[in-house]
């Protein structure tokens, strides 16, 4: 393959189509945040209910986060990415035309199928194109599309729902992950299969670390290794990032779904108003998440530890996280979105943690390690819509609000004293991975 002479920054353009369909996600995970109260009015839901049809995305969500890893490890990321945003989208389509609680579910469900390998295949292609010193910087941009697609677009959404119904909503949500899937499989490519990224800038990729494997490696076809499986359960430093995720899911999730329900019906919010307030603390979670990628990437690039300069931004995240407590003891809507905006800008902050998955996982089961982590973070999605639903039934939200913020010093404890040193854990090579020069086997 012909390659451009001239040094390019390829890497960056790839950066922005993770950021724009990690916008895409979000948009297809938390509209039915957005639309809940009409739903619950609509299709007579319960509390109960409607935690189940928030928990049904994350059940199928984490339980496909291994299989979705290994998919990740073994199928070109062009196509499984443009698959996987086809079909969820068309799902999130097809909510618009629902009338039973049962078959949203299935298809709440189902969007958690079809989005299972997205995160690992984001940090599969942070991990291919960019080198360490760049990757914390890396990860907070793309993952600062979940906070600043929604801090934009929850108001957006809440006008698009006031002129057109819930069920508009959701069909112009999944139209336009539709058409992302096209832009996706025209533009993606990986370095080895990108034809005008030039010879400089995949060597600095590789010399940093990044795996640019066609230049370097030719994979036979390997079958799955129940003794990889094993790799990715055995360390104490995976559980450390497994367990952190879990709890540092606990905030996302409940922004992601109960957020809106608990400004409009247990503040007492008019709702398009309550769409405009939500979004602070998307903004202040975007701003944080972006603080953290790059301060940890300039303490490394000064001579910091790579645990001190990982695991800094995560600690005090978890601890501002905490103050999501804090909207428990007032009533002014000023303190509650303030003390709800730190919590969320913490949770911004702590957001860097696939960095370590990136940094610390075993390079030939990235993904699985990957697909582990996020299915272990994915239980909180499972967990906690549905144990908020269970609390808040009687009509008071302040247990779920102390749940949350016990669950977030638990994952500050995890970060803190389990993970240890920042260190990529090295595996023995298997018999079915041969280095060849590619120059003297070139037809």
């Amino acid at each position: 393959m012909a390659l451009a002479t001239t040094k390019t920054k390829k890497r960056y353009n790839i950066l922005a189509l993770i950021f724009g369909t990690v916008v895409i996600n979000y948009l297809d995970r938390t509209n039915i945040s957005v639309a809940a109260s009409a739903i619950r009015e609509s299709l007579e839901l319960s509390t109960v209910q409607m935690g189940l049809i928030f928990s049904s995305f994350g059940v199928a969500y984490a339980a496909l986060q291994i299989p979705g890893g290994i998919i990740v490890d073994k199928v070109r990321l062009r196509f499984l990415y443009a698959f996987m945003l086809f079909l969820w989208s068309v799902a999130t389509l097809f909510q618009g035309f629902v009338n039973s609680f049962k078959i949203l579910l299935g298809l709440r469900a189902s969007i958690g199928v079809f989005e299972a390998p997205s995160y690992p295949a984001n940090n599969a292609i942070v991990t291919k194109w960019f080198p360490e010193t760049e990757r914390a910087s890396a990860i907070a941009i793309y993952t600062s599309g979940q906070f600043i697609g929604l801090a934009f677009l929850f108001p957006v959404l809440t006008l698009i729902q006031d002129k057109v119904g819930w069920r508009g909503l959701l069909i112009i949500s999944g139209v336009i992950g539709i058409i992302w899937a096209v832009v996706w499989y025209a533009f993606y490519r990986d370095p080895d299969q990108h034809k005008t990224v030039s010879e400089q800038e995949l060597t600095l990729i590789r010399d940093g670390g990044g795996f640019v494997n066609k230049s370097t490696v030719i994979r036979k076809k390997v079958k799955f290794n129940w003794n990889d499986f094993y790799e990715a359960f055995k360390h104490r430093k995976l559980w450390g990032i497994y367990l952190g995720q879990f709890c540092l899911g606990s905030v996302s999730i409940f922004f992601l779904t109960w957020f809106p329900t608990y400004l409009v019906e247990y503040r007492g919010l008019d709702f398009i108003k309550s769409g405009f307030l939500a979004s602070i603390p998307f903004l202040a979670a975007f701003i944080g998440v972006l603080l953290a990628g790059f301060t940890s990437d300039y303490l490394i690039k000064i001579g910091r530890t790579a645990e001190f300069a990982r695991k800094t931004p995560v600690l005090i995240g978890l601890l501002l996280s905490t103050f999501i407590i804090g909207a428990n003891f007032t009533d002014s809507v000023f303190f509650i979105i303030l003390f709800l905006t730190i919590a969320f800008f913490g949770n911004g902050l702590a957001s860097i943690t696939w960095v370590f998955v990136s940094l610390i996982a075993p390079k030939r089961i990235i993904g699985l390690v990957g697909g582990v982590f996020n299915l272990i973070g994915g239980l909180s999605a499972v967990i906690v819509p549905s144990v908020i639903g269970i609390l808040v039934e009687g009509g008071d939200f302040s247990p779920a609000l102390y749940f949350i913020g016990i669950l977030t010093s638990i994952g500050f404890l995890s970060f803190l004293l389990v993970v240890g040193k920042v260190e990529r854990i090295e595996l023995d090579k298997p018999n079915n991975l041969e280095k060849i020069d590619l120059e003297n086997n070139d037809n």
